[in-house]
C-alpha cells in the first residue's frame, strides 16, 4: 500500500514517534511538516532508558536484536548532525532481593538469547540476594534529543507549535498518550508513570540499576533518576504524593537513603500492546504511529525507519509492526 503523489506529509506530535519519523522523512528528501503542541508528553518525563533484559521473568525485550543495534546506529548518526552527545551506553545491574528471585533470573542464565547480553554474575551490594550484569543498555538523552531536533526542523522551516492540522490521507499521527487518551485509535493500556529526579553523593554512577520493581539510571554529575510507578486508572500527568513516596522507596534500595530529590516529573505511557510499536494506515485516513510504552527509546528509530519507507514507496513493515493486523484482530476477537 504506497502513498506517492507530491503533497506534503503532516507529523502530528514531535515526541520521540515523531522526531524520529522526521528524520527518517528528512533523510528520504520528502517533503514533509510537523504540528506539536509543546506541552509535555510522555517523551519529555521519560528517562530514556535502554536494559535489553527485562521484566520479572528476565527475558530479552521483543525483537531487541534486530531494534537496538538500528536504534545505537541512529542516535551516534544525529550526534554528529546535532552536535551533541545523547546517546549514553552502560551496562545495567539486574539485582535481585529474594531467594525465590534470583532462582528465577540464575533459571535463565543458560538461555542463549539471554546469554547473549550477559557479562555475568557479580557480588551483590549488601542487601541483595544476588545479582548479574547485563551488556548493551544505555541512556539516551530524551530531552535533549527532542529539543535540538525541534530547533533544527524550525531553522529548516518544518516545525510549526499548536497550528491548525490539515486535513487529508497524509496526516501521520505521532499523539501518544494523548492521541490515545482522545479515543483515537479505540481502546488503549496506557498508563502513569512517575518519576524522581535525585542528586546523590558516592553512588555508582557506571552502571544503571534494576530492582525492587523499578530503576536507577545515572545522568552524570552526581544526578540519577528513579522510576517508576504504574498508575492505570488516573491517567494524568501530575505528580502524586503516594508516586513521590514509592519511588523514593526505590531510590533507598538501589542506592542509599540519602538523596536530595531534585524532580518529580508524571507521564503517561502511550500503549496499545504491550511496549510495542503500530504504524500503518487508520481506517477513517491518515497514519499512525503510536504504543511505543516504555521502550520508545528502543523501538522509535527502527519503527520510524520503516514507516517512512512504507510512506515513501510503499514498502511494507514486518506483519507484526503493522497496525492493521492488531486493529483486525481486535475487531475479531475483543481487546487484543
Amino acid at each position: 500500500m504506497a502513498s506517492g503523489g507530491g503533497e506534503r506529509w503532516t507529523i502530528i506530535g514531535q515526541g520521540l514517534a515523531g522526531t524520529c519519523l522526521a528524520w527518517e522523512l528528512w533523510r528520504r528528501g520528502a517533503d514533509f511538516g510537523m504540528v506539536d503542541r509543546e506541552s509535555g508528553g510522555s517523551s519529555r518525563v521519560a528517562a530514556g532508558m535502554i536494559n535489553p533484559v527485562t521484566g520479572k521473568q528476565f527475558t530479552p525485550s521483543w525483537r531487541i536484536g534486530d531494534f537496538l543495534p538500528e536504534a545505537v546506529r541512529f542516535y551516534r548518526e544525529l550526534e554528529a548532525t546535532l552536535g551533541r552527545r545523547i546517546w549514553h551506553p552502560m551496562p545495567v545491574l539486574r539485582l535481585a532481593g529474594s531467594e525465590k528471585e534470583w532462582r528465577k533470573i540464575e533459571s535463565k542464565l543458560g538461555d542463549p538469547a539471554v546469554r547473549r547480553w550477559l557479562v555475568g554474575t557479580v557480588d551483590p551490594p549488601p542487601g541483595w540476594v544476588g545479582a548479574v550484569e547485563v551488556s548493551g543498555g544505555g541512556r539516551l538523552d530524551t530531552c535533549g534529543f527532542l529539543d535540538a531536533s525541534r530547533e533544527f526542523f524550525r531553522r529548516q522551516g518544518i516545525h510549526r507549535a499548536g497550528e491548525a492540522v490539515p486535513g487529508g490521507a497524509r496526516q501521520v499521527w505521532c499523539a501518544g498518550a494523548a492521541g490515545l487518551l482522545a479515543g483515537l485509535h479505540g481502546p488503549h493500556r496506557s498508563a502513569k508513570g512517575e518519576i524522581l529526579k535525585l542528586r546523590a553523593d558516592g553512588w555508582d554512577d557506571g552502571r544503571a540499576r534494576v530492582g525492587a520493581g523499578g530503576w536507577l539510571l545515572p545522568l552524570g554529575g552526581g544526578l540519577f533518576k528513579c522510576g517508576a510507578t504504574y498508575e492505570w486508572e488516573q491517567l494524568d500527568e501530575l505528580p502524586t504524593v503516594a508516586g513521590r513516596a514509592r519511588v523514593m522507596e526505590i531510590a533507598a534500595a538501589l542506592g542509599g537513603p540519602a538523596f536530595e530529590v531534585v524532580a518529580h516529573e508524571a507521564g503517561i505511557r502511550p500503549i496499545l500492546r504491550r511496549s510495542q510499536p503500530l504504524i500503518g494506515p487508520m481506517a477513517g485516513g491518515g497514519w499512525m504511529f503510536n504504543g511505543l510504552g516504555s521502550k520508545g527509546s528502543l523501538y522509535a528509530p527502527g519503527a520510524a525507519r520503516r514507516l517512512a519507507a512504507w510512506l515513501t514507496d510503499g514498502t511494507e513493515p514486518e506483519p507484526d509492526l503493522d497496525s492493521r493486523n492488531f486493529f483486525g484482530n481486535r475487531d475479531r476477537h475483543g481487546s487484543a
